[in-house]
């Protein structure tokens, strides 16, 4: 499906930033409060959702039945909406709700908007610390207190030379660490535990690569519209495309991700 024309790509943008805006609205008044409870989604393991989740996804939900009726919603909290354009919105309302919950502020607001192809716009916004990363059509930018500029990503050629981020030390299946862990013995620094925020900083130029496994739409969506607007790369770690989920590796460039690519082959 072709993008958008430009009027419906100013109208694309406006709703994001408008759903960004309601989910962090309804979000903040929970963040760092006495008495938050967290349920647990699985049955084994600890997957956490709470109310602010629930608020932040039905705050987005209210203004696209207003403003985007015919769009398709896939959505983290609420069931699937399908839509008759041909759009379909990818809505993460906290991504890293085991972050909100412990009061790190690496979590954040996912959103995007793309067809079967894949994300066309999206943001990663950070309420808390009032920064907003969004990407798509042609502009990348990074808006944040004193900052209002765009979003480049780091022309790191040697892996030496690279800063790699993921969320948790274990990454997914153990197959899945031998991966990563043979990527980060490449690289000159590995950080952990910063959910959406690692892409966000990717986006930023502050680092250089990202890989994670285990994931869904609504986690990866957003992060491939920014980062690819701001001139980096996201794919899956067979080199195909993401979307959908399951492994990521997102580089700040083509050379730093072949190189990151060319180590996890030997996994697919």
């Amino acid at each position: 499906m072709p993008h958008p024309d430009t009027v419906t790509q100013a109208t694309l943008k406006r709703v994001a930033f408008a759903l960004a805006d309601a989910a962090g609205a309804a979000i903040l008044p929970h963040f760092r409060t006495a008495g938050l409870l967290a349920e647990n989604k699985l049955e084994s393991g600890f997957d956490p959702v709470t109310i602010a989740d629930r608020a932040g996804e039905k705050a987005m939900r209210d203004i696209l039945a207003a403003e985007r009726p015919e769009d398709g919603i896939l959505g983290e909290e609420f069931p699937n909406t399908v839509g008759t354009s041909g759009l379909t919105w990818v809505l993460d309302p906290i991504d890293g709700t085991r972050g909100f919950i412990s009061g790190t502020p690496t979590w954040g607001i996912l959103i995007a908007v793309g067809d079967a192809d894949g994300p066309q716009f999206g943001i990663i916004d950070q309420p808390y610390t009032k920064e907003r990363f969004w990407g798509g059509y042609g502009q990348a930018r990074w808006t944040g207190p004193g900052r209002d500029a765009p979003a480049v990503t780091r022309p790191t050629k040697s892996l030496s030379e690279a800063v790699l981020f993921t969320t948790f030390p274990e990454v997914g299946t153990p197959e899945d660490k031998r991966g990563f862990d043979r990527v980060a013995q490449g690289c000159k620094l590995t950080r952990y535990g910063m959910d959406c925020y690692a892409y966000a900083l990717l986006a930023a130029g502050q680092i250089d690569l990202v890989i994670e496994a285990g994931l869904n739409a609504y986690d990866i969506q957003a992060p491939i519209a920014v980062i690819q607007a701001a001139g980096g790369v996201v794919t899956d770690w067979a080199g195909n495309p993401a979307h959908d989920g399951g492994r990521a590796l997102a580089a700040a460039n083509p050379q730093i991700h072949a190189q990151a690519l060319e180590l996890l082959q030997d996994l697919n």
